[in-house]
């Protein structure tokens, strides 16, 4: 079974468009046709950057509507604890709890629209000497194109 975590973004995109991959896999997570992963601190992340004004212009949901989407989205996900911290290793200090969440859930995949931001020195999935540790990191189209052939 695939297993992915979301970047706040790519939920950010599916709830302010119903026609793109994001959209899809949120609606594909509350199917559970992939394990959807998120930790204490991402969950919360979610929240905050859902019902920050200038994100609700774009996605026009009320916080109650968020609430809603999160607490639906809360039957599905699979909480994730951090065991260990893997900071720093991105260039961005705010993708580091998605990848910790990524790591500590044992993720087949992280799903992000900054797939730059996880290259180098993650380059699309974590390097321990020559051992790929952790997931590979993907844009929602292609984790989409993954989860429909997994179906």
């Amino acid at each position: 079974m695939l297993r992915a975590v979301l970047d706040t973004n790519v939920l950010v995109a599916g709830l302010s468009s119903r026609r793109g991959a994001s959209f899809a896999l949120l609606n594909m997570a509350m199917d559970k046709c992939f394990d959807l992963l998120a930790s204490p601190a991402l969950w919360l992340e979610y929240e905050s950057v859902l019902k920050r004004p200038a994100i609700v212009k774009v996605h026009q949901l009320s916080t109650r509507d968020v609430d809603d989407v999160l607490n639906a989205l809360c039957g599905v996900v699979e909480p994730v604890q951090s065991h260990f911290l893997w900071r720093p290793q991105l260039r961005d200090p705010n993708d580091e709890m998605v990848l910790e969440a990524a790591i500590n859930g044992a993720a087949t995949h992280l799903v992000t629209f900054n797939l730059r931001d996880f290259d180098p020195p993650v380059q699309r999935h974590l390097l321990v000497g020559t051992v790929r540790l952790g997931p590979v990191a993907c844009c929602p189209s292609d984790f989409l194109k993954l989860v429909e052939k997994s179906s």
